[in-house]
């Protein structure tokens, strides 16, 4: 049973909106819904987060449709859930979105980097709910495998291992991207342009990673498809090279603890020289969902990157003047189709345009014997034009910045 509470700042077609996402979210899981409850309140109550009298009421209705699960798409506290489990006896597990949400992620990573991530943001989201689990708190643990301090609880043994392994998780992530971090330097040392793809999760990040570099990489029609960075290199039409790397898609009211523990994933959209913002183009809350992936790339500290914003997904596009919207809207904006490849052309020009404007574009004529300088060329810059003549090799093209000392004396006026 789905629970979407609309509080006082919220209005019915928000919660409805957020319901809706959050029925997608639980169908990644594999779960069945059987029912769907919207609740108005005028005041969150601290103890149920709705009144009594309600909350019975929707225990009830859990009951009757066979419900083993209640899921809220509010954000519940430790105590608020173990107050709905006692008041469904035991019988019906509560969770919340942050949980669904970590479960997804859970299934999802592959990578030892995401894999710790995920471990990390679990583990630092049942420390506070450990005291909610255990009803026998005032029993003294008689010896075990851990040291127990002098009066020590149950619970208190717990939290300590709990935090042990926070702190080991840590340990051992931290060596992950550090590890990384020195691949990127070693990647780094023949400079290429990179961008990231960014955007709302389901957006169609993946298939315009495939669709761009000819790969084949996971790209499903579910929430969460892409937790691991996927980076491939995209031939561009004038030869120019790009990396193009792939992120975990954001989603709104994501809980902060995973943007934190996720923040080495998305750090391919910090180091990156611009962004690609996918958005689909057919959905109702589409506005909503370019705020919430602004809002994550701003506090993970990218929001002065040069943005390219792309609507994907035009082929499947039902009625024109949606697009005439938000053409107004987003004046700048390039519509597209990662299916069919449809508007391509105008992305890849985009893409030249801002690596253009960081490199400089020069006519060169390199004598034969420096040919070891068209063939760095060729790796580090983008070759347009390329003959060979009497006096060496003549090239027209975009020139790194780390090169123009070195190829200065070959620069045709």
């Amino acid at each position: 049973m789905l629970i979407g509470v609309t509080l006082p700042d919220d209005t019915i077609r928000h919660t409805r909106s957020l319901l809706d996402e959050l029925r997608e979210l639980v169908d990644t899981l594999g779960f069945g819904i059987m029912h769907e409850r919207m609740v108005a309140i005028r005041k969150p109550q601290a103890k149920l987060l709705v009144g009594s009298g309600k909350a019975a009421e929707l225990v009830a209705e859990a009951k009757a449709h066979n419900c083993d699960v209640i899921i809220f798409d509010n954000e519940l506290t430790p105590a608020q859930q173990r107050n709905w489990e006692q008041l469904a006896e035991d019988k019906i597990l509560v969770i919340d979105r942050q949980e669904v949400i970590l479960d997804i992620f859970g299934d999802r990573a592959q990578t030892k980097e995401a894999v710790l991530q995920v471990e990390l943001a679990r583990l630092e989201h049942n420390l506070p709910r450990l005291k909610s689990a255990w009803t026998h708190l005032s029993r003294q643990r008689g010896g075990g495998s851990m040291q127990r301090d002098a009066g020590e609880t149950q619970l208190e043994l717990d939290q300590r291992m709990v935090r042990t392994q926070i702190t080991r998780v840590k340990r051992e992530l931290e060596s992950v991207i550090q590890h990384r971090e020195t691949q990127r330097k070693r990647r780094m040392t023949v400079p290429v342009p990179t961008c990231a793809i960014v955007g709302y999760t389901n957006a169609g990040k993946s298939s315009l990673l495939n669709k761009l570099t000819h790969s084949n990489i996971l790209a499903e029609d579910k929430l969460f498809a892409t937790l691991d960075p996927t980076s491939r290199r995209c031939p561009l039409p004038s030869g120019q090279p790009l990396v193009i790397t792939d992120t975990v898609g954001f989603v709104r009211n994501l809980p902060h603890r995973l943007v934190d523990a996720f923040k080495a994933t998305l750090e391919e959209a910090i180091v990156s020289n611009f962004l690609i913002h996918v958005l689909d183009v057919n959905s109702p809350e589409v506005d909503a969902h370019a705020e919430t992936t602004l809002k994550v790339l701003s506090e993970l500290g990218a929001k002065d990157k040069k943005i390219i914003t792309v609507f994907n997904k035009i082929d499947l596009l039902w009625d024109e003047s949606t697009r005439e919207d938000l053409s107004i809207q987003y004046p700048e904006a390039i519509f597209i189709s990662a299916h069919t490849g449809a508007g391509l052309e105008l992305l890849h020009d985009k893409m030249e345009a801002i690596i253009e404007a960081d490199f400089a574009q020069l006519k060169l004529l390199i004598p034969h014997e420096r040919y070891d300088l068209v063939a760095r060329l060729h790796r580090e810059g983008g070759v347009r034009k390329e003959e060979a003549r009497d006096e060496g090799f003549y090239l027209v093209g975009s020139v790194p910045e780390r090169m123009l000392t070195l190829l200065q004396p070959y620069i045709v006026a």
